[in-house]
């Protein structure tokens, strides 16, 4: 499927801001020339132009916009056009102070920065959709414009006193009473029960701080403002073109909202990706791999990749240069896993502001004799080859992990264990990553109440922690009608607000894994353990879960300290299916054997049926293999049949080599 239908190709380009050059317009006309030199096709238009869209209040200065389109149209570069609401004008903060965000101190900011803005401000929706239904009826019809970028990168939280009465209406129309709040928030702990509405501010450093349950429901209830904001806006542009798709582009480990409840509100996911290569590059490829699964997963179709660095980026503590051939490595590790685009930030670098030493297509030199900008191009040229895969049908992946946001925040605020237990996405991405070097597709989903599981030979549900939307039943069915779940320590503490359930533990289904948890150990830094299995010795590190077995076989037992020789690796028989369960964390050898033994045992594909070099990983699109080197150092692969690589066109078979951050598009015949 096409997620731009007006333009149904893969989409390379960039964020551009002509509205800081307006003085230089022999510069915007070189724009252009040097666009099509880098085989740049799309522009992401006016992210943060408010300024010079409405620079009076009611004044709409909309000229240099229209040149700007006309002049990008003409050279056959199309616009992913932004509502500008990430960054409000100073007029409008100075008018109307409401429009700004106060702090969880309970203070109001001033002007400045971006995202500063209060979404439940009467007045800055009125202004925001005042906008958008300008722009929309200006820039709908016009042929160049494909797609609506609604602000950018929402974040954040606002606590004045119109979103604390939004917040005690939230809390109204999920819970009825106060009776049922104080009950599910616990609240008999340290005398916080609640006898009145009015008495329930938003959780502070400064007020309530204490209570968990508050917390997650807190971020649950940002979620909701958020998404209702991005309703808002896509209803303003829709009302006048419904045919233009929406997007806004989304975070990697993002903590403020809940990405599968705020991706209901797109039409398009997108997001802006920005590793740190350099030090681990296979570490830094695997994380970035599984987002982008991750938001191909959120609507089960493409995404689009929105921003992502040509070179380097300028926030990081350390920010290096990408390395000679890893752009174009990088920049196919998303086609991979099912973008529609390449695009950057930034198109030019600019004269100031704190971006203007962040990496762009163009330097401040305005050449296009660089290095980054022929690499730019030489993306630009793969893209076009690999037009063949666009819209190409993809198999639906057989393995899904589990990975939720209200399990995220419930780790996040519970004071228990250590950073090991809950460093949620680092745990779900260590057995991510085993799967990614063994090229295994990957789906994930989240404990929502219309979460289907069926269809899927292998989930796993990393430290569990939070069990909601009926999970528990879902993933008992699932392995009684054959499935195999793996799970790991953590399992299935708490219910859906956040109170721990009074139950043995996995909660309703020691059962299903034949084992009960009866403690959590955790290892200081300088501690380890080890996980003895098949004759030899696993690393066990920062968590030892202590359980005991019911009817579940023991495959691995600990090395170390009271319950040496009590199990940390079972397997029983539920049904038709099986299910795991690893009690500690272990290293990644350790995940990589028993994730290669049970998808073997599943028959779950692979990309190549051959064993691959450290470092190198394999991955299908539409039948063609995108076969990556994040090793450093050039290695050696033999083809298991011929192949021809699109971005050269060669024929390829038997043992091939692969360059340092070599990659090939591998398709039969």
């Amino acid at each position: 499927m096409s997620l731009t239908p007006r333009f149904p190709v893969f989409l390379h380009g960039g964020d551009y801001n002509p509205d800081q050059w307006l003085k230089y317009p022999d510069v915007l006309e070189e724009d252009v020339r040097l666009m099509k030199k880098a085989k740049v096709n799309c522009v992401s238009l006016g992210i943060f132009a408010w300024a010079a869209l409405e620079p009076e209040e009611g004044r709409y200065e909309f000229g240099w916009m229209d040149a700007v389109i006309d002049r990008l149209w003409k050279a056959g570069i199309r616009v992913d056009l932004a509502t500008p609401s990430g960054a409000r004008p100073a007029w409008m903060a100075q008018k109307y102070p409401e429009v700004l965000r106060v702090d969880d101190r309970f203070q109001r900011r001033h002007f400045g920065g971006r995202h500063n803005h209060c979404p439940s401000s009467p007045v800055y929706r009125e202004k925001v959709r005042a906008i958008d239904t300008a722009l929309a009826e200006r820039y709908a019809k016009h042929p160049g414009v494909i797609l609506w970028h609604i602000s950018n990168e929402f974040s954040g939280d606002c606590y004045c006193p119109l979103c604390q009465e939004k917040w005690r209406a939230w809390l109204r129309e999920k819970y009825g009473t106060l009776e049922a709040l104080n009950d599910r928030w616990w609240t008999g702990f340290w005398s916080m029960a609640y006898t009145d509405w009015s008495q329930i501010e938003p959780p502070s450093p400064v007020g309530q701080d204490a209570n968990p349950a508050m917390w997650v429901d807190w971020r649950r209830f940002s979620t909701h403002q958020c998404k209702d904001f991005i309703l808002m806006e896509k209803e303003a542009v829709h009302s006048v073109c419904p045919e233009i798709p929406v997007t806004a582009n989304l975070m990697q480990r993002f903590f403020d909202y809940d990405y599968f409840d705020l991706s209901e509100a797109l039409d398009v996911v997108s997001w802006d990706s920005y590793p740190g290569w350099g030090l681990d590059d296979v570490k830094a490829a695997s994380e970035h791999a599984m987002t982008h699964d991750l938001m191909r997963s959120f609507k089960d179709r493409p995404f689009l990749l929105m921003e992502s660095t040509p070179s380097l980026v300028n926030w990081q503590e350390v920010n290096r240069v990408k390395r000679p051939g890893m752009h174009l490595l990088s920049s196919m590790l998303p086609l991979a896993h099912g973008s529609q685009s390449v695009m950057y930030f930034q198109w030019r670098k600019g004269r100031g502001g704190s971006e203007m030493f962040h990496g762009a297509v163009v330097g401040h030199d305005g050449t296009a004799d660089t290095r980054v900008f022929k690499e730019v191009r030489q993306v630009g040229e793969a893209l076009e080859k690999l037009a063949p895969l666009y819209g190409a049908p993809q198999e639906k992946p057989r393995v899904c992990i589990l990975y939720d946001y209200s399990c995220l925040w419930a780790l996040h605020y519970a004071q228990m264990g250590s950073e090991a237990v809950k460093d949620y996405p680092e745990t779900v991405n260590a057995w991510y990553r085993a799967l990614w070097k063994m090229g295994v597709a990957v789906d994930f989903r989240d404990m929502r109440e219309e979460t289907d599981l069926s269809g899927y030979a292998l989930v796993i549900a990393p430290t569990l922690f939070m069990f909601r939307g009926g999970i528990e039943e879902k993933l008992r069915r699932f392995t009684e009608q054959g499935g195999t779940l793996a799970a790991t320590y953590g399992c299935g503490v708490i219910d859906g607000d956040g109170r721990a359930f009074l139950s043995l533990t996995p909660h309703a289904l020691t059962d299903v894994f034949g084992a009960v948890t009866e403690e959590l150990d955790v290892l200081y830094p300088s501690q380890s353990n080890a996980m003895i299995m098949d004759g030899r010795e696993w690393p066990v590190t920062g968590v030892c879960e202590v359980i005991r077995t019911e009817d579940a076989e023991v495959l691995g037992t600990y090395r170390d300290d009271f319950y040496a020789g009590r199990p940390c690796l079972t397997r029983n028989r539920f049904g038709k299916g099986e299910a795991w369960y690893l009690a500690a964390r272990t290293d990644e050898a350790a995940l990589t054997a028993l994730l290669d033994g049970i998808c073997r045992s599943l028959g779950i594909p692979r990309a190549l049926s051959v064993p691959l070099p450290e470092g190198v990983v394999a991955r299908d699109r539409g039948g063609c293999v995108f076969l990556q080197n994040y090793s450093g150092r050039e290695q050696t692969v033999t083809l298991p049949d011929p192949r021809t690589d699109l971005l050269t066109g060669a024929s390829l078979s038997g043992e091939i080599t692969l360059p340092v951050c070599g990659v090939m598009a591998l398709a039969r015949g």
